[in-house]
């Protein structure tokens, strides 16, 4: 659902300083200890009087108050804002149509149909200067691209504040990924909680996170963990995620060994050679528009690389939606679905992980016959 841009009267700007100093780590400090008596005293409505410093890709973000005027992009960074409790403080996003019934699905009290989206598929300079906001939230890749003539320093540039998602935070060398992918998720949470103004909301999501994380490391394991491979789409090339993304969160908390795991990136592309030598178990899909899931099964059972996996022939195939492998909250419904998975085609002893959101109900969601 499309809304009206805001309008209306703004708060006064905060003030965005990037720089690695002693005396604002102090700040840093100083912020995280005000934020927390704040919430003692008042709860999230009190949280983060007086300047808030985070940590974003090793570069301290500051604001004065906490932020009102949120521009998010893609259904991941979204399902951040969520919950970590700045629905209202969302006043524009671009990219949710993909994922929207899952949103809605996940977080039912967040009138996620009222949410106001701008742009097409995705955000354009012009889309974030119309609304004006506060902060965007993106990441490099989610939204952040040069050939699209969008990067955070245009947006400083106009007194516009960034936040990246710290699953996309840059190597050295340019590739993507500079940190455990559930530390990555956990920061974030932490962190969009502390800038607008939600740390309890935050905190209370991470342990929800934890609790799951724990129930499905203490379920029963197999004696050798079952090898998955992601496939998100593919043709000359596999594109799937290496050791940053999400999907080696899900698969990790899930019992599950990624085939990719020893690849130092994010999203990126593999060859088909990457596939038959890994010999998966089973190969998850993200659904995607681009490439049906029709179209992903049948280019498996073409190639001759990846046609005669026991996988492949056994058509040991789960689709689950976008959201829920991109960096997200949605990563730990991801791990439950994995494992439940894994546990249909016999590749785990039956546990008591129930997954919490209930994706049969997804109208949209091809394939995933295999679910009870």
């Amino acid at each position: 659902m499309t809304a009206p841009l805001p309008s209306g009267p703004r708060a006064l700007r905060p003030r965005r300083t990037r720089a690695r100093l002693v005396g604002l780590a102090a700040l840093a400090l100083g912020a995280s200890v005000l934020s927390a008596c704040a919430a003692d005293d008042g709860g999230d409505e009190a949280a983060g009087e007086g300047a808030i410093t985070v940590e974003n890709c090793g570069e301290d973000v500051t604001v004065d108050a906490p932020i009102t005027e949120l521009y998010a992009y893609d259904g991941g960074i979204i399902s951040i804002a969520l919950a970590a409790g700045a629905r209202d403080e969302l006043v524009a996003v671009t990219g949710m149509e993909r994922d929207e019934d899952l949103l809605e699905l996940a977080y039912p009290d967040d009138r996620v149909d009222e949410l106001t989206v701008v742009g097409e598929q995705f955000p354009t300079l012009e889309n974030v200067l119309a609304v004006n906001p506060q902060m965007m939230f993106a990441g490099y890749g989610y939204g952040f691209s040069e050939s699209r003539n969008l990067l955070p320093e245009m947006l400083h540039e106009r007194d516009i504040e960034t936040y990246l998602l710290s699953e996309t935070c840059q190597q050295d060398d340019g590739a993507r990924g500079t940190m455990d992918a559930w530390t990555a998720l956990t920061t974030d949470l932490r962190n969009i909680g502390e800038l607008t103004g939600h740390s309890e909301t935050a905190e209370e999501v991470v342990a929800d996170i934890e609790q799951r994380r724990t129930a499905l490391a203490e379920a029963p394991q197999p004696a050798e963990a079952p090898t998955a491979f992601l496939f998100d789409s593919g043709t000359d090339a596999i594109f799937t995620s290496g050791s940053f993304g999400g999907p080696q969160a899900i698969f990790d908390a899930a019992g599950v060994t990624s085939a990719t795991a020893d690849v130092e990136d994010t999203w990126t592309e593999v060859g088909w050679e990457t596939l038959a030598a890994a010999d998966p178990d089973l190969i998850f899909f993200v659904d995607y528009p681009g490439q049906s899931y029709e179209d992903k099964v049948a280019v498996l059972q073409a190639n001759p690389a990846s046609r005669n996996l026991e996988a492949v022939q056994e058509e040991r195939f789960v689709n689950l939606p976008y959201a829920m492998w991109v960096s997200g909250p949605l990563n730990i419904d991801a791990a439950e679905w994995v494992r439940r998975a894994v546990e249909h085609f016999g590749l785990a002893p039956e546990s008591d992980i129930a997954p919490t959101i209930d994706i049969t109900s997804l109208d949209e969601l091809p394939g995933n016959s295999w679910i009870d």
